[in-house]
């Protein structure tokens, strides 16, 4: 008797001859943290704040010198990093990595769940049965809930009172470690130092003959 499936196992085999076309977020101003000033958990940042909107494919030397850049104006106050589902590790290496560039930084962070609508496309090129030879591909549309981070750092004092609050890193910048004395090469044949005194002295060879015959 063959033993019975379960859901999950039957629709991974179905997801086998489909591939993933595209991502659809949720738009701007539906409550999860969006792109412009004033949409998200931060609504009362200045119209001025950066917003760095990190994704999975993002490179994250490219991100922090943008970053970088625009905090180093005076005018630029506060940076916002956003990532979704697998770019949330990415989105805290960023911000972790500008806090130490940049020495007091105030820190919020905010996690939330956001809708993502995957779109897939089957991979069969043949016509299914009863499909004509010019119409599209099937495609399949599967909802996800995927945790949501943002992590505003700003130059300015936040609340500390609020929720994901961070006072600034008192000791920023990569940790020095003491570097080891460099000694000086010494020249073939010269004794090292101390290493004369060490050696026990020989008498000289003339000098016994002369206390033998005394």
């Amino acid at each position: 008797m063959a033993k019975p499936t379960s859901p999950r196992s039957r629709q991974r085999r179905r997801m086998e001859n489909f591939r993933k076309v595209r991502s659809e977020e949720a738009p701007v101003g539906s409550g999860d943290e969006g792109g412009g000033p004033g949409s998200g958990p931060f609504a009362d940042l200045a119209p001025d704040a950066v917003h760095m909107r990190v994704k999975e494919g993002s490179k994250i030397r490219n991100l922090l010198a943008f970053a970088t850049t625009s905090m180093a104006q005076p005018a630029t106050r506060a940076i916002v990093f956003s990532g979704c589902g697998r770019a949330t590790t990415k989105t805290v290496t960023c911000a972790e990595i500008l806090k130490r560039r940049l020495a007091g930084l105030h820190q919020v962070t905010r996690l939330r769940y956001r809708s993502v609508r995957e779109v897939w496309q089957s991979l069969q090129p043949e016509p299914t049965p009863g499909q004509k030879p010019d119409e599209p591909a099937a495609s399949l549309s599967v909802l996800k809930n995927v945790p949501s981070l943002a992590i505003l750092l700003s130059k300015d004092a936040l609340d500390p009172g609020q929720p994901g609050y961070q006072p600034p890193n008192p000791y920023p910048g990569p940790s020095s470690q003491p570097t080891a004395p460099t000694t000086s090469k010494r020249s073939l044949g010269e004794p090292a130092a101390g290493e004369g005194c060490a050696k026990r002295s020989q008498p000289e060879p003339g000098a016994a003959e002369e206390d033998r015959t005394a």
